[in-house]
């Protein structure tokens, strides 16, 4: 089974923009990202997939593997779907987030595990919740799951509700999840995947795998200890520094 890496990243965003090439103490975010996911076993090779010349100049620059794609896709599936499409020896791909310039090289291993049963054709990463603020934080996608860690369900609101508890006891009464957002998709799954028109159950709550669950597919999960600081505003990138 031979596995790809591919790093969506575009240099266009609403709260950042230009986020891919900002300065973290000497290396660029995409730089950052790149070195810590060619660190997985697991993965054969590691990409960068992007639409702009400045980012495919400097993933050049430090060594780096890219390809262009096209600058009309809505989402990095589909990013990662163009890149299947140009290189189809791999049989399973992982999408690693562009602005995770600490993720930890086991959690993409651990991603990549999920594929080793032949029926997987989706996968992704969850994290118990152990905190109240995170619980009730409807910025943070929740997850229910069956007995064999599918996922059955995706949302912004705490899930599953006890009732009958206060919310401020309900992890002492139940286990909760959430969602870490780190993709793994077999090759042909991913290309049915940029084919499905967006559901309403994902125009509702904004979630993009809501979509892919309401046409039937399954998705594996599996539960990790670890979270890294994503870089989503100016703000996160001074607390990023202070981690170095």
């Amino acid at each position: 089974m031979k596995i790809l890496g591919v790093i969506p990243a575009r240099y266009a965003s609403t709260r950042f923009p230009g986020k891919p090439l900002i300065d973290i103490l000497g290396k660029s975010m995409i730089r950052r990202v790149y070195e810590q996911a060619i660190k997985a076993g697991s993965l054969d090779e590691v990409v960068v997939a992007t639409d702009d010349d400045r980012i495919a100049e400097e993933v050049q620059n430090f060594g780096g593997n890219y390809i262009m794609t096209s600058s009309e896709h809505a989402t990095g599936t589909d990013r990662c779907a163009e890149v299947v499409a140009a290189l189809p020896l791999y049989d399973v791909v992982i999408n690693i987030q562009g602005d995770e310039p600490f993720i930890d090289p086991a959690q993409i291993d651990l991603l990549a595990s999920c594929f080793d049963q032949e029926h997987t054709g989706l996968a992704t990463l969850v994290k118990k919740i152990t905190s109240v603020d995170e619980l009730l934080n409807v910025s943070i996608p929740k997850v229910v799951l069956n007995e064999t860690g599918e996922a059955l369900y995706f949302s912004r609101q705490t899930i599953p509700y006890l009732r009958g508890v206060a919310q401020e006891n309900w992890l002492e009464h139940g286990t909760f999840y959430k969602h870490i957002g780190l993709y793994g998709y077999r090759s042909a799954t991913l290309l049915e995947l940029t084919k499905l028109p967006p559901s309403a159950l994902e125009i509702a709550e904004s979630l993009e795998q809501l979509r892919w669950i309401s046409a039937g597919y399954k998705i594996q999960t599996k539960t990790t200890t670890i979270e890294t600081l994503a870089i989503d505003t100016p703000e996160d990138l001074e607390k990023a520094k202070e981690r170095l």
